[in-house]
């Protein structure tokens, strides 16, 4: 049953995430393609819309969390205050000076980003809260 429900939420998860993706992707397209943005302002504007989106879905849905919104969203600011600034460097300097074709590295980083950000949301922001939604409405 526990394994049954752990696969149930990394699959909600993911496709949570595939959403978030998808609203990154787009947004990223319309700035790169109609704006003379930079490719950072493009990534971070895209990230930062994806990321309120998804955590708002897997913390209602994925999680079934009743943690406290402004701390459970602090937590999501900390993980992002690292992998942003390194993302966005990262990303910038595979585009800008080693050439890298900016999709493939904004693809990368969405792939990073998932991982990490299950983990994360898994095991810190929403420990202890998991399915405490669900034990309320019992």
């Amino acid at each position: 049953m526990k394994n049954k429900k752990e696969l149930l939420r990394t699959i909600k998860f993911t496709l949570f995430s595939i959403s978030a993706g998808i609203i990154e992707i787009v947004l990223f397209t319309i700035l790169s393609e109609f704006t003379k943005l930079d490719y950072w302002i493009c990534y971070l504007v895209a990230l930062v819309a994806s990321v309120i989106w998804n955590f708002t879905l897997n913390r209602e849905y994925t999680f079934k969390s009743t943690a406290n919104i402004p701390v459970a969203m602090f937590k999501v600011f900390i993980f992002y205050l690292i992998f942003t600034p390194t993302s966005t460097l990262l990303g910038n300097y595979l585009v800008k000076s080693l050439k890298w074709n900016e999709y493939l590295v904004t693809g990368i980083n969405m792939i990073c980003n998932f991982v990490l950000e299950y983990l994360y949301d898994k095991y810190i922001v929403f420990r202890g809260t998991i399915d405490t939604k669900e034990k309320n409405h019992e």
